[in-house]
């Protein structure tokens, strides 16, 4: 296992100079700017989508470093396979509970019951765009979807599975040529430094994305869409939030750290996280935190980003929610063997939903479509709230890949307890 070494204790800012802190009051503004004027805040979408765009462009050059180096320092390569086989494991294991706690949730809140909607009397225009997205959402496109064009391609494409295929590729050839590819190791190693000093400086752009994006979010949809459907919405956070303190905090706690000190330590992602939506947006700064805590920066290599397709807790458990939330409110009977198909195609349709804004809509009407005779048009009543779930299904996916790291970590014993304690406290 790799040693690290404590990093000398650096004065701690003043509050007013905390990132989560600046986020936060940013937040505040971007409520108050589209709440009383939404025209403008509208206009001011580029700086959220500007700041996304900006920390996506560095996000394939960390994951390709991280993961590369990673495995050149690994004399054994059969913990490549061992460390990806426990990861899978965990995630199939709780992104399955996390789509049974969505069903169970809306069985016994029934967020849509007494609604009475007729789905005919919904506009279809509203949600053809995501309908037609979700055509293309299928297990065999997925899996071809991961093979790049070229070994450079991935690292100029949208996909972080093919940035994480190609850098194992790569990583492995690395490993296998250690002595005569020590001057790329040497210099890949030496890339990381700028590599991340660039991924420091976008930080200190998220309060103006963060602004920008919550200005949109509550110009375009307003704060009264959320009083019309506060039921799905409250359930929805409900439901999250116990089963990150519950079934998350049950894990952490087996594994010997909290799940509270967890949280606290990566206070700032969460803000930002909460913010733009995206827990893309602090996919850089998780994996940088992930190996301050202790954890070896081949499993952090490794599990985040694999994590990022196929360990999407949030989104599971919108899913099975928010379909059931819409069947409850057509009136479309849905038996126990319905609700368990459902259960296995959206086991199948939410790999690959990487966590970005409006993916888990387009997983939810590619889900719905295969069930014969649902009213899928029925999307469209919780389209308008969709960008404020989002936000909960972003936070949710961020904390459980989180914890997914550490826990796989322990298990392969590539984690230091001492720096993991010390650190959290």
């Amino acid at each position: 296992m790799e040693i690290k070494t404590q990093e000398p204790d650096t004065p701690k800012k003043p509050w007013y100079r905390q990132l989560y802190v600046q986020v936060i009051f940013a937040i505040a503004l971007g409520i108050l700017l589209g709440k009383f004027w939404p025209q403008p805040a509208i206009e001011l979408k580029i700086l959220g989508d500007g700041f996304i765009a900006l920390v996506k462009m560095i996000i394939a050059p960390v994951i390709f470093i991280t993961v590369s180096t990673g495995l050149a320092a690994m004399n054994n390569l059969s913990a490549v396979g061992r460390v990806t086989g426990k990861a899978m494991l965990y995630f199939i294991t709780f992104s399955s509970l996390a789509l049974v706690i969505g069903m169970v949730s809306a069985n016994l809140v029934q967020p849509g019951y007494g609604m009475n909607i007729d789905p005919g009397n919904l506009d279809p225009k509203s949600i053809q765009d995501y309908v037609d997205a979700s055509k293309e959402h299928s297990l065999t496109a997925f899996i071809l979807g991961i093979i790049p064009t070229s070994l450079m391609s991935s690292l100029t494409g949208d996909s972080i599975l093919q940035v994480l295929f190609v850098a194992i590729i790569f990583g492995v050839g690395l490993s296998m040529t250690q002595d005569k590819s020590k001057p790329v190791i040497d210099f890949l190693n030496a890339l990381a430094h700028p590599i991340f000093k660039i991924v420091e400086l976008l930080m200190k752009l998220a309060p103006i994305g963060a602004f920008g994006a919550m200005a949109f979010t509550v110009g375009k949809y307003g704060l009264d869409v959320l009083w019309n459907l506060m039921g799905l919405v409250g359930t929805f956070y409900l439901t999250a939030s116990l089963f990150i303190v519950v079934i998350l905090g049950a894990v952490s706690w087996y594994n010997k750290f909290n799940i509270f000190k967890l949280l606290r330590y990566i206070k700032e992602e969460l803000v930002l996280v909460l913010a733009t939506s995206s827990s893309e947006s602090a996919l850089p700064n998780l994996m940088k935190k992930l190996e301050r805590l202790g954890c070896s920066k081949q499993v952090v290599g490794l599990v985040v980003p694999t994590g990022y397709s196929f360990n999407l807790d949030g989104t599971n458990i919108y899913m099975t929610l928010a379909a059931l939330f819409i069947a409850q409110a057509c009136n479309f009977p849905l038996s126990l063997s319905d609700q368990l198909l459902l259960l296995l195609i959206a086991m199948l349709s939410s790999k690959g939903s990487a966590g970005v804004a409006g993916a888990g809509f387009i997983t939810l009407a590619a889900t719905l479509a295969v069930v014969k005779g649902f009213p899928v048009a029925g999307i469209a009543l919780i389209l308008g709230i969709d960008k404020f779930m989002s936000e909960c299904r972003a936070l949710t996916n961020f904390i459980g890949n989180a914890v997914a790291t550490i826990v796989v970590a322990r298990w392969d014993k590539q984690l230091d307890e001492e720096i993991l304690q010390r650190e959290l406290r």
